[in-house]
């Protein structure tokens, strides 16, 4: 969408409609391209929450309905095991809870989506008019990093996993946001990524420490992806990507999926949300003894308040717009090139949105913008889906 549209849209208070403005050609594009989104928050709400992912939800930012009008064809669908049922040791057992839910509320809505566990089944499920799911792990399976509870995963769909255990040091990699246990991987951190390797499932290093993600790349025979970032050297946290690092994920046939939080891509607004908050939204640091004596139910009750995790409600004028979301992605490509760009939005995983944009719907929003900033169509098509789509076809199916 132009800024004259956008502005239009926000005068006239009709946000919710903003994506009605689009130009002809964006919305033709954006429904006939290919949108994969790497990192979807969905099943966490529904479970703490009840509820299903086909219900059209008026708020949050995701469900089944609003991903059908955002033109999304596939997405990475994230099981999000948080901090606090780490130091219990419940994070397993989480992680089997999450899943069966997923799984079966999946396959309750076999009209609008199915599972896919290669690249080819994502083409095949696309062509049935449906959206293809890939289970997607965020945050610790096992502290542990047991190859054994890795292959049962997968053997119940988990395509694609988090190394790191979210913002917490696990005992096999270091993440971004937790002191360092083993400057990156040990031993064991080691003959886990050779044996997502061998399995065929795809690494994902958002919230890995740089050395954890430098490590990472080094050993891994297939390219490795870090599904939801922003950059280091426009917002120095450690959660985004510094440009050494991201060439060298691309060097090896990578890519980076662009979350879609303010917080990621403007200091103002990330130093604005840590002021409001007292801390930074990574910061974990009262997660620990408190819990260790807890039930699982208990916890349960602990974390669920926070989902859907929506952002920080924060005045418009503060937010990115999303022409400012497309020049993040922009000086992505100028370091790195058009192929190892995605989207990787993070809708209901905490993102506070650009500007005009309410949720899934308007993700035509983005196309908008790209063909604003002279992107071709084939760039475009690029950054919505076929560079991730690329990187997964070549680890599920070898």
């Amino acid at each position: 969408m132009s800024k004259t549209a956008l502005w239009v849209c926000l005068l006239m208070g009709l946000a919710v409609a903003c994506t009605q403005f689009g130009s002809s050609k964006a919305r033709r594009l954006h429904q006939e391209a290919f949108v994969f989104d790497a990192h979807i928050h969905m099943i966490n709400r529904q479970f703490h929450h009840g509820g299903d992912i086909a219900d059209r939800l008026s708020t949050g930012q995701v469900d089944l309905p609003r991903l059908k009008e955002g033109g999304v064809d596939a997405f990475l669908f994230s099981l999000f095991v948080p901090e606090e049922y780490y130091p219990p040791r419940f994070e397993t057992r989480h992680t089997l809870r999450l899943m069966d839910l997923a799984l079966e509320q999946i396959s309750r809505h076999q009209a609008l989506v199915q599972i896919a566990f290669s690249a080819s089944d994502i083409e095949a499920i696309n062509r049935q008019g449906k959206m293809a799911v890939i289970l997607d792990l965020e945050g610790g399976f096992d502290l542990d990093g047991d190859p054994a509870i890795l292959r049962s995963l997968y053997r119940l769909g988990l395509r694609v996993a988090q190394l790191p255990a979210h913002n917490w040091a696990s005992e096999f990699a270091d993440s971004c946001c937790a002191p360092p246990k083993w400057n990156g991987l040990n031993e064991r951190g080691r003959v886990l990524v050779k044996e997502m390797n061998r399995i065929g499932m795809l690494i994902n290093l958002s919230h890995a420490s740089d050395e954890t993600m430098e490590q990472t790349i080094d050993l891994s025979s297939d390219p490795v992806v870090a599904t939801h970032h922003g950059l280091r050297s426009l917002v120095d946290i450690p959660r985004n990507i510094p440009d050494r690092l991201l060439k060298k994920l691309a060097a090896k046939g990578g890519v980076i999926g662009f979350h879609l939080g303010s917080e990621f891509h403007s200091r103002a607004f990330f130093e604005w949300r840590t002021r409001r908050r007292g801390r930074t939204f990574w910061d974990t640091t009262a997660v620990g003894d408190r819990e260790k004596n807890l039930s699982i139910t208990a916890i349960d009750k602990r974390v669920a308040p926070r989902f859907p995790m929506v952002g920080q409600a924060a005045p418009e004028a503060i937010k990115i717009s999303v022409e400012e979301w497309v020049g993040v992605v922009d000086r992505a490509i100028q370091l790195v090139g058009e192929d190892h760009v995605a989207l990787g939005s993070d809708l209901d995983g905490g993102p506070t949105l650009p500007r005009g944009m309410r949720d899934a719907r308007d993700l035509p929003m983005l196309t908008e913008a790209m063909l604003d900033r002279g992107y071709s169509e084939q760039r475009i098509r690029k950054v919505l889906g076929e560079n991730l789509l690329r990187v997964f076809r070549h680890v599920t199916e070898r």
